[in-house]
């Protein structure tokens, strides 16, 4: 796809949302059903994920970790951001690599020590690309990769977080 094609693609739509702004606002779900030991399946959509413990917990590492698979949709949605973007720019890339890599103290996890945090205390983010494109565009396209990923606008502005649980 290139850029004028995904103009074409995404006109229609920021047009209407422009227009009526509530038609932009869109709620992704996703469910789970908790499965034998402690582990939870997950449905993707696209197959049945079961993430269990992370071995650092005391899990046997057959399942997913969902500290990893959080990475994986930091990595999935700024690569997609970024392969759009660089469409949109019309920066040529080859190829690229994305990884995301987080820093975790599982004695929070665990309850171990109450000053130690629950959740990732560091998550870092990059890029590999191969490109001829000059360094102020790859700058631009950063900025527009990290300003447009919606997972990773998630993790750095949270969100309204709500819990609830019914009997049924």
């Amino acid at each position: 796809m290139d850029a004028t094609a995904l103009r074409a693609l995404q006109a229609p739509l920021k047009d209407q949302y422009r227009q009526s702004p509530d038609a932009a606002v869109v709620t992704l779900t996703a469910k789970g059903s908790l499965d034998d030991g402690i582990a939870c399946k997950v449905e993707t959509g696209r197959a049945l994920a079961v993430a269990g413990l992370h071995p650092a917990t005391g899990g046997s590492g057959a399942e997913l970790c969902s500290g990893d698979m959080l990475l994986e949709a930091l990595v999935a949605c700024a690569g997609v951001t970024l392969k759009a973007a660089a469409t949109a720019l019309e920066i040529p890339l080859r190829a690229g690599t994305v990884s995301a890599e987080g820093d975790l103290d599982f004695r929070g996890t665990l309850g171990v020590d109450k000053e130690a945090p629950v959740g990732f205390r560091a998550i870092r983010l990059a890029f590999a690309l191969d490109t001829d494109a000059p360094q102020e565009k790859l700058d631009q396209l950063l900025k527009l990769t990290e300003r447009y990923c919606v997972v990773f606008q998630t993790l750095n502005h949270r969100p309204e977080l709500a819990v609830t649980a019914m009997k049924g």
